[in-house]
């Protein structure tokens, strides 16, 4: 079990009032633990920003430990469930390649990092490595690791000369390249007369070709 605990230092944030307490709730976590971390972000700044009193955070969650596993189980299921049902589409052509491949693994990726509080996800996501956290890092094994698993089987079938270790070591980078460019921490930033569509399709299309020649690379 995590052990954590909160300060007392007061910070709000703007939150939906039609939204429902447990969402308000989630939200506010995910702001506050994308600027200030995990261990930082405290129960006066979350039930400010949130609206609601420290009942409300343990009714609906119980526990610290279980409201960050809430933050990411929200973003993560929507997330991993797209990525499957894109690989499984592009499994079942008569001819897969890398690109597709990396597509069902960038492209759902890149539009929840554009959808409403994705880009602070993955501040939150990349806090939870920063941070070397590591009961959080095993419930995101243990909850995610087979969609990885998945698309590590895929991209072993067409890589047949890279060894276990190797396809490993690339994977990770590609995973790394692909955070950074979801976190909006990058220096190219989209254009005043670039739609966020645009935008985003370009981000792709860079990123897996970036992808496929590192993977590929002798």
């Amino acid at each position: 079990m995590l052990k954590r605990s909160f300060d007392s230092i007061g910070w709000a944030l703007p939150v939906n009032s039609s939204a429902s307490t447990k969402e308000r709730i989630l939200t506010a976590a995910e702001a506050l633990f994308a600027q200030r971390g995990f261990e930082a972000a405290s129960l006066r700044q979350l039930t400010a920003a949130a609206g609601v009193n420290l009942a409300a955070v343990n009714y609906h969650f119980g526990s610290k430990d279980n409201l960050v596993e809430e933050v990411f189980k929200r973003r993560l299921d929507q997330l991993n469930n797209r990525r499957l049902a894109a690989l499984k589409q592009v499994t079942a052509q008569s001819e897969t390649t890398l690109e597709d491949v990396l597509g069902a693994f960038i492209r759902p990726a890149l539009d929840l990092s554009h959808d409403g509080g994705g880009g602070l996800f993955m501040r939150v996501l990349a806090r939870a490595f920063a941070e070397h956290d590591d009961s959080l890092r095993k419930f995101l094994s243990d909850n995610y690791g087979h969609v990885m698993r998945q698309f590590t089987t895929e991209f072993a079938k067409l890589l047949p000369g890279l060894s276990k270790e190797e396809l490993y070591w690339r994977i990770d980078l590609v995973t790394g390249a692909l955070t950074h460019a979801m976190s909006g921490f990058g220096i190219i930033q989209r254009k005043s007369d670039v739609s966020e569509t645009t935008h985003r399709e370009q981000t792709a299309e860079h990123l897996i070709r970036f992808a496929a020649a590192g993977l590929r690379a002798p």
